[in-house]
Order: C-alpha cells, then structure tokens, then sequence
C-alpha cells in the first residue's frame, strides 16, 4: 500500500455505507503529505488526494482493492488547505461490478469543493 494511500485512510472519519451512498469526512493536519510542496508557505490539498480519499472509501466499503481505470471528469471549485474538514459522497453508478462507474461529491458545509467521475476495476485480490 503506497505511503500517501495509507496516511490518507488515517484521516478518514465517520465512514457510513447506507447501501446507496458512501460518505466520510477528512480533517488533514499541517504535516499531511500531500501538503508537501503543494505549494510552500500555502498548502493546497491537490486533486489526486481527493481521486485517492474516494478509492479509499470504495475499499473500505467492498474490501476489495480498487483500481482507477479512467478519470471521466474532476471539477474543482474551490481550494482545500489544512485543518478544513471536507465530506465526500460517493455513488455507484448502475453498470456491471467489475467496471465500475462512480461520482464524488466534495463538499464543505453548504460549499460545493469539487464534483469528481471515475471508471473503476476492483481487483479479485482482498484488502489485507
């Protein structure tokens, strides 16, 4: 599992799974490794840490390892920086299981922060 992938599952709280929705929050620290860089003195949460909190849910949710096959679309509308929690909706798009289609909605209270597609493929191997 890739460092930025388990320092991610860390800071995934209050996961739900309803059968129809899956949400979680995010509170990343200063420290976060996805702050590094991005950008110094000013740390934005880049896109692929969000495309990588979504793959996270779906193997929390399946326990199953998915795999991002193709990024359909990813909207961002407004910037992530330390300490902001964000709270992700993730749905399954009706399809066959082992391409799955997903849509993500990052939001902040009433603040929409980015709206995000991806084709999915769950790997036949279990989470560990």
């Amino acid at each position: 599992m890739s460092k930025l992938k388990k320092e991610i599952k860390l800071y995934m709280s209050r996961f739900s799974d309803d059968g129809l929705v899956l949400s979680a929050h995010f509170c990343f620290a200063p420290e976060f490794i996805g702050f590094k860089g991005h950008f110094p003195g000013k740390p934005i949460l880049p896109g692929v840490c969000k495309i990588q909190a979504v793959l996270c849910m779906l193997e929390s949710a399946t326990q199953k390892v998915p795999k991002l096959k193709e990024i359909i679309s990813a909207k961002f509308f407004a910037p992530v920086t330390c300490n902001e929690e964000i709270v992700f909706a993730v749905r399954q798009v009706p399809g066959d299981n082992e391409n799955a289609q997903v849509s993500a909605l990052v939001t902040n209270g009433d603040k929409k922060i980015s709206e995000i597609q991806l084709k999915i493929v769950f790997e036949n191997k279990e989470v560990l």
